[in-house]
């Protein structure tokens, strides 16, 4: 993709950037002052320059001039202080000779295949560096189990089904899924579960959590087979959406799975629109710059824009594109006109172009993006007005619903009814921890309950949080969105 995203810069810079009169784009390198991004947590922006060489003055006698000569500094025999995966990007830098993408140093932080964020710890619950929805309540995989089961029997309960989660933590969602819906057994019967994760780690962890065992195959026939002991169902593991298997309907579950994806930051300077890029300053520390140049993702930054009215552009100043989003969505979508089923996001973000949003969080705190990589995790808001276009583009045979809150999703689902059946027979330490986790589900800001320390007060993600769904026209808009 990036190869043929090059090749069409290269061929098509010329006249893209020549006849748009809406947008102007970097095209020199500059040497005004350094810009400040507005980003809270992020450090100083500088645009990339050069210098131009001052004119040698004629001599009869042979001079050489050795002023454009690299100087390294001098070599020390302390140790360095630098992690693996700081050294790996900052080599990264050096070999390139110039800054990477906030996309490239996001993907390295969180997925690089020795040291990633996600790929040797668990990072979910209280004692990991953030919460997710499933890790709050059981209500939670409970009520996306219903979704599921009603957009099943509106696809005429398909014998053969494969449910899918992208991302799924420590399999938290599934494992309540399938308890909850342990009593409908034309359902779980259908089930072929795939769970899509690259952690080591993690995938451990969902083999724990959905009480998985080794089944082997009595004839000898096929090979060893994988069974949640929760309902019987088989489990698979790949890296990859495109390794699931094809030809079954689908049901694909993307639960704070997006805000993952690597985003392309960028800045309206007096030049026009630069991306933002990751350098390493002079003192060895990394640094936010500006392309001297349009780069191969300013493409997805026009189609973006041919998605917005021009209104919404002008109000900008900086905006997050994220391209493997774009593709994501399409891949999906393609799948679902083909094959059948639907897919269900919830998330954090907007209904509409996202603009600086990239944040860090460490043991539940935020921290600087640029702050000692892989040991907090990076995340960004997520575009829904960009899925949505990008299904729409990609199949005739989908239809998009929503987004709607989280709030509005899970109480027409019927948490509410749920909360209050659990509340009748559990003590009154398990009534507490309902409550609370009902209001982190659905509440908004701080929880008016709340007796205990005010820091400790439970915050309310029922309006931050929106849901999505993408299905397969023949089955009709899926429930809450009709």
């Amino acid at each position: 993709m990036l190869r043929r995203l090059l090749s069409q810069a290269s061929t098509q810079r010329r006249s893209l950037f020549g006849t748009s009169a809406s947008l102007s784009w970097c095209r020199q390198y500059s040497s005004s002052p350094p810009l400040t991004s507005q980003s809270p947590n992020s450090t100083s922006v500088e645009h990339l320059g050069d210098t131009e060489a001052s004119p040698t003055v004629p001599s009869a006698a042979i001079s050489i001039d050795r002023s454009g000569l690299y100087n390294p500094p001098e070599h020390s025999h302390e140790p360095s202080s630098d992690s693996e995966l700081v050294k790996h990007l900052k080599s990264i830098i050096k070999f390139r000779g110039g800054p990477i993408s906030v996309a490239e140093y996001m993907e390295e932080v969180l997925t690089n295949p020795k040291a990633g964020f996600y790929i040797n710890r668990d990072v979910f619950g209280t004692e990991g560096d953030f919460i997710t929805s499933p890790e709050v309540s059981q209500m939670f995989g409970e009520m996306v189990g219903v979704w599921v089961m009603c957009l099943w029997e509106q696809m005429g309960q398909p014998k053969k089904l494969n449910l899918v989660e992208l991302g799924p933590g420590r399999g938290t969602l599934v494992a309540d899924l399938l308890r909850g819906a342990s009593k409908f057994r034309n359902f779980t019967d259908s089930l072929q579960i795939h769970m899509v994760e690259c952690s080591p780690t993690l995938q451990k962890l969902q083999y724990q959590n959905l009480k998985c065992i080794n089944k082997n195959d009595a004839d000898g026939d096929a090979e060893e087979q994988i069974i949640s002991r929760l309902t019987g169902t088989s489990v698979s593991w790949h890296a990859t959406l495109e390794q699931v298997p094809a030809g079954v309907p689908t049901i694909i579950i993307a639960h704070e799975f997006y805000d993952a994806l690597p985003v392309h930051q960028f800045q309206r300077a007096s030049r026009g629109w630069c991306e933002k890029m990751v350098d390493v300053s002079e003192n060895s520390m990394f640094q936010f710059v500006l392309s001297a140049q349009p780069t191969p993702t300013t493409l997805y930054l026009l189609k973006r824009f041919k998605w917005a009215e021009n209104e919404e552009i002008a109000k900008l100043e900086q905006v997050e594109v994220s391209p493997k989003a774009m593709e994501l969505t399409q891949e999906i979508a393609k799948r679902i006109g083909s094959d059948g089923g639907g897919a269900l996001i919830i998330d954090y973000g907007l209904n509409g172009i996202v603009s600086d949003s990239l944040q860090a969080i460490r043991k539940h705190e935020f921290v600087n993006i640029l702050d000692n990589p892989g040991t907090a995790d990076l995340s960004a808001y997520v575009d829904f007005a960009a899925i949505r276009h990008s299904a729409e583009e990609a199949s005739d045979d989908v239809s998009v619903h929503g987004p709607m809150t989280q709030s509005q999703f899970l109480g027409s689902l019927g948490i509410n009814f749920r909360v209050e059946a659990l509340l009748e027979n559990c003590t009154d330490e398990q009534a507490d921890s309902l409550r609370t986790g009902y209001w982190r589900l659905v509440g908004e800001g701080e929880a008016p309950f709340w007796e205990g320390p005010e820091e400790q007060a439970p915050i309310g993600m029922g309006t931050r949080y929106l849901a999505m769904a993408i299905v397969n026209k023949k089955q009709g808009a899926p429930v809450p969105f009709q």
